[in-house]
């Protein structure tokens, strides 16, 4: 008799699902799983939409369900109709990505410079930007915003773009991402004679297309949402951002739950628009750096 072949171990193919284990319970048990983080993360979006659309009397009203009254818009015609919000999307939208763009031209080359330069002070440097990542953001106001004075900044687009477009961790998740990119490449394209920004240009960029992406994305997020210097440093109507615009409009009518509900949505819509037609990007993105874990 012959011997019976050893079945070998199924391996799961390139980019397969991470299950419990094979058959159909650990997939329905990995299925479940999923459904409930998701609904255990939409709920507060949820009950958000559910409060901006009710009365700030139903809101007040005693019990925990999410709909106690009638539907109605007023929160957004009230903030639509008190506040400047398309000057104010413009600011944000201008702002974000000016900041997004200057931030990832900045960061992609002095990453590069860091991974493939050979100039003397390169460690102290790299050592000072890493240690720049640990200062908390909030400790620089001060001197940032006598600088802004210094120059005669202050109330201008210059002041809200320029202090965001230093990105110390941009620059060594990037640093970690040209490392691992193949000098043979760079070396092919030095002895066909191009210069050092053209394989940076030709080679390496190519080749960093994800990382760049969710670094992109990241920094138009982070820009988008930024409420503190914004606020700090501006005064005038017209040059305020979409947060801090909003924020004003509602402090001034004091604590209203269904207005700050209102404004919130409002500011976090364009994001929501921008994943929804980018969403796939977005994802294999994140999922192809690993940005989203560092």
């Amino acid at each position: 008799m012959r011997p019976r072949p050893r079945r070998r171990p199924h391996r799961e193919g390139a980019g397969a699902p991470l299950l419990l284990g094979h058959g159909r319970l650990p997939r329905v048990l990995a299925g479940t799983a999923l459904v409930l983080l998701a609904a255990v993360w939409l709920l507060p979006f949820v009950w958000a939409i559910a409060t901006s659309v009710q009365s700030e009397q139903d809101v007040s009203a005693p019990g925990l369900a999410p709909f106690k009254g009638a539907f109605t818009l007023d929160a957004y015609r009230r903030i639509l109709d008190r506040g400047d919000v398309p000057v104010w999307a413009f600011n944000s939208l201008l702002i974000a990505g000016l900041v997004t763009v200057v931030t990832v031209a900045v960061s992609t080359l002095a990453a590069y410079g860091f991974s493939r330069g050979t100039f003397r002070g390169r460690r102290a440097l790299l050592a000072v930007t890493v240690a720049a990542i640990m200062v908390p953001p909030q400790l620089l106001i001060v001197p940032l915003f006598r600088q802004m004075l210094l120059f005669d900044l202050v109330d201008t687009y210059a002041a809200v773009i320029l202090p965001q477009v230093v990105a110390p961790m941009m620059v060594f998740v990037l640093k970690r991402f040209f490392d691992g990119i193949p000098r043979e490449l760079e070396e092919a394209a030095r002895i066909d004679g191009a210069s050092e920004f053209r394989v940076f240009r030709s080679v390496v960029l190519p080749l960093s297309r994800p990382i760049v992406a969710a670094v992109a994305i990241f920094v138009f997020i982070g820009a988008w949402n930024n409420f503190l210097w914004p606020f700090i440093v501006t005064n005038d109507p017209d040059l305020m951002t979409l947060p801090v615009g909003l924020a004003t409009v509602r402090d001034s009518h004091g604590v209203q739950y269904v207005s700050g509900m209102a404004s919130a949505l409002l500011a976090a819509l364009p994001l929501i628009v921008v994943f929804l037609f980018f969403q796939r990007r977005i994802v294999d993105s994140v999922a192809t750096t690993g940005l989203g874990g560092s």
